[in-house]
């Protein structure tokens, strides 16, 4: 499984998920289309967020590959526009990334 980290990743869910055998890049800067595409969108299984300040970064990497699954994994609230294109929202204070890389694993 391919998985690209959107945003500073906090809570550390990319070890989290590492450890679940998951291979994991990270979109580098604002997560625009060039930085997905050097960190696999085309290929990845999941797009996990960990800033929702990046939230424009769901519907370009579902532009790429429509069927890549997004989790958004933050504090913050989840911009409208993007909820429909969100398989999981998590709040970090209610769920451990270990639990939600299990999950998603």
């Amino acid at each position: 499984m391919q998985a690209i980290i959107v945003g500073s990743d906090p809570e550390d869910l990319a070890a989290a998920l590492e450890a679940h055998d998951v291979t994991v890049t990270n979109a580098a800067g604002t997560a625009d289309r060039s930085s997905l595409l050097d960190a696999g969108v085309e290929d990845a299984d999941l797009l996990a967020v960990t800033d929702v300040g990046l939230a424009t970064s769901i519907p370009v990497a579902r532009e790429l590959n429509p069927d890549v699954r997004v989790v958004v994994y933050a504090r913050d609230s989840v911009p409208e526009f993007v909820r429909a294109s969100t398989a999981l929202i998590v709040d970090p204070a209610l769920i451990d990334p270990d639990t939600v890389a299990e999950e998603l694993a």
